[in-house]
């Protein structure tokens, strides 16, 4: 399917899962395969780190206000970019709030454009630990270690296993015993089956 064909609305794929699971790296892969901009709020996460470091000591929820920041980031630029008319973009974050889902499809009623979600959920726990703890913590902003994300997970309190109602998705064992390149097509696939038609001359 040709994404960069003039469309009747953009798309925007969203990336969600917990840390650890492969969305980014699945992600980076679709935007790579549909020739499509891609926006990682852990991109803008990064950049905050002298901005938390000199905050810590006198605000308590930095991290959180830093967290909140980064997606009010990429909703901004993804409103930018579909704003000038972009085919599509994918958005990679953990999506674990329905606020966040919420906001998103607002973003893109806005724009006239879809959503389609593609979750990233490895049935192999032990082999997600093991690629949580591999990146150790030279990701500063997110667990490191299986018993940090043990308690955010407790912290979640389930919130995550939110009701999309009729938003496509597609949910994806990043552990499955399957080639990369076939969990990428299988995804891109699926998007390409959801995505806006295109005009007609």
């Amino acid at each position: 399917m040709k994404f960069h064909q003039k469309r009747k609305m953009g798309i925007i794929i969203a990336m969600k899962g917990h840390p650890g699971t492969g969305k980014s790296t699945l992600g980076e892969s679709i935007a790579s395969a549909l020739k499509l901009p891609l926006l990682d709020k852990d991109d803008i996460r990064d950049c905050t780190f002298s901005l938390q470091h000199s905050l810590s000591p006198h605000t308590p929820s930095a991290s959180s206000l830093l967290n909140d920041l980064s997606y009010c980031a990429i909703w901004q630029i993804a409103s930018t970019q579909l704003r000038l008319g972009l085919p599509g973009l994918v958005i990679v974050s953990p999506l674990s709030r329905r606020a966040h889902l919420d906001r998103l499809l607002e973003l893109a009623s806005s724009h006239g454009a879809r959503v389609v979600i593609v979750e990233c959920k490895p049935k192999d726990e032990l082999e997600w630990r093991r690629r949580l703890e591999r990146r150790g913590e030279a990701e500063w902003h997110k667990p490191s270690t299986w018993q940090e994300m043990e308690r955010l997970l407790d912290e979640y309190a389930g919130c995550t296993e939110y009701e999309v109602g009729e938003v496509p998705k597609i949910v994806v064992d990043t552990t499955a015993s399957v080639s990369f390149d076939e969990l990428v097509s299988s995804v891109v696939d699926f998007i390409c089956s959801h995505a806006p038609p295109l005009d007609e001359y």
